[in-house]
């Protein structure tokens, strides 16, 4: 009788133990998962994490995605989806997440209704799956500017590299990583090999992006003309009389490549002016002296020669020099150089380059010209202009 009822108790005492182990067992589950939520992954981490869990990923808006392979830097055509990437500048859609925009987001994280969205840093609450057949997040649960999810976990640490002149910390510190320490041709090749790689522009989105790039800061509906710093209204850009339009710095005789998608639509030597003023100083190579320029206080030329006003001469300078690291021959586009002669025609080259040596020491780079450098960087072509960032390089290259 004892052994029975001995025998009858067992299986009681066992689904107690169950019970009692499944209770102690929950509560780790359930934390394993709040954990996991809160993790704000990189968006390597997040390709590599294509599970259907949900995660927090932060990153750069690149463009909109429109196919596995293709992603849209300008010209947006919905609001429908974003790629993200870790740096601003990346251009390999393989190294991008691809972020579904709900309704609910699309009034903010829109990129056809919000083009100025890119280059800017977004965290977002989602689920990891394929998107476009392509690493992806879904169905997301929430969308911040800024980072405001917190900061990605980073994979390694990284590479050192110059402090930016733009403030804020500007770009990624791996941006020069490869030219640090270097000097002559050696970090001349450096800088090529970086900033080579960058969205290349229409001519019509020249004008978009010169909207951006030379916004007064003082007023939000106009941009500065280069040559008189005048403040202008954004809108007012064409051939008339009076009118702003696109100069090129580096005159696009100088090698003769025009106004064709490569050095000739470069935002980074393009700049809005007074018609007339672009038209005065036409093809001219840079140099001192000349005649005052009635519409354009402080600027000076002469018959083969233009001077500007001081407050840009360093800008002009450093415009100059970026061409001359960023078109070297191996593009199919002319290999440009400076050198001395202020007669240099169609021949692809810009002077006088001892003038141009010393305008970069006396303007050094100020807060208009860091911002129109990093606006370039985020939101049109994804490169910089080394020479904002570091002037001193170019003393180092030219001596």
């Amino acid at each position: 009788m004892n052994t029975k009822s001995s025998t009858r108790s067992r299986p009681r005492r066992l689904a107690t133990a169950f019970a009692l182990a499944a209770v102690l067992v929950a509560p780790v589950v359930v934390t394993t998962a709040v954990a996991s939520a809160a993790t704000t992954l990189t968006v390597s981490q997040a390709l590599a994490t294509q599970d259907g869990r949900t995660a927090t990923v932060t990153g750069y808006v690149i463009g909109q995605p429109t196919s596995n392979t293709t992603v849209l830097r300008s010209g947006f055509t919905s609001d429908t989806a974003i790629a993200i990437a870790d740096t601003a500048a990346e251009t390999s859609a393989s190294r991008m997440l691809y972020v579904q925009v709900t309704a609910a987001y699309r009034s903010t994280f829109g990129l056809l209704t919000n083009p100025g969205l890119r280059g800017q840093r977004v965290t977002a609450t989602g689920t990891l799956t394929a998107y476009f057949s392509h690493g992806g997040l879904k169905n997301p649960t929430a969308m911040t500017l800024d980072g405001g999810g917190g900061t990605p976990s980073p994979t390694q640490s990284p590479t050192p590299g110059p402090t930016p002149t733009s403030p804020g910390g500007g770009y990624d510190s791996t941006y020069y990583a490869s030219a640090i320490g270097k000097t002559g041709p050696a970090l001349r090749s450096s800088l090529h090999s970086i900033i080579k790689v960058h969205t290349k522009l229409s001519y019509d989105q020249v004008w978009e992006a010169l909207r951006d790039t030379d916004q007064d800061p003082a007023n939000t509906n106009n941009v500065i003309l280069l040559y008189t710093g005048r403040s202008q209204s954004k809108t007012s850009n064409g051939g008339g009389v009076d009118d702003w339009n696109r100069e090129h710095v580096w005159a696009k005789s100088h090698g003769d490549f025009g106004t064709a998608t490569g050095p000739g639509t470069d935002v980074h030597h393009l700049r809005p002016t007074d018609v007339s003023v672009n038209s005065t100083r036409g093809n001219k190579d840079f140099d001192n002296g000349g005649s005052p320029v009635a519409e354009a206080p402080g600027c000076y030329t002469d018959a083969d020669s233009w001077e500007p006003r001081n407050a840009v001469k360093g800008d002009v300078a450093r415009m100059i020099m970026y061409m001359a690291i960023r078109y070297e021959g191996t593009d199919g586009w002319p290999n440009l150089e400076m050198n001395q002669s202020v007669n240099n025609g169609t021949a692809p080259y810009h002077g006088r380059m001892s003038v141009l040596l010393q305008w970069n020491q006396l303007d050094p780079p100020d807060a208009f010209e860091k911002r129109r450098n990093q606006r370039i960087y985020e939101r049109w072509q994804g490169n910089r202009n080394p020479f904002v960032d570091h002037p001193e390089w170019a003393t180092a290259i030219w001596g």
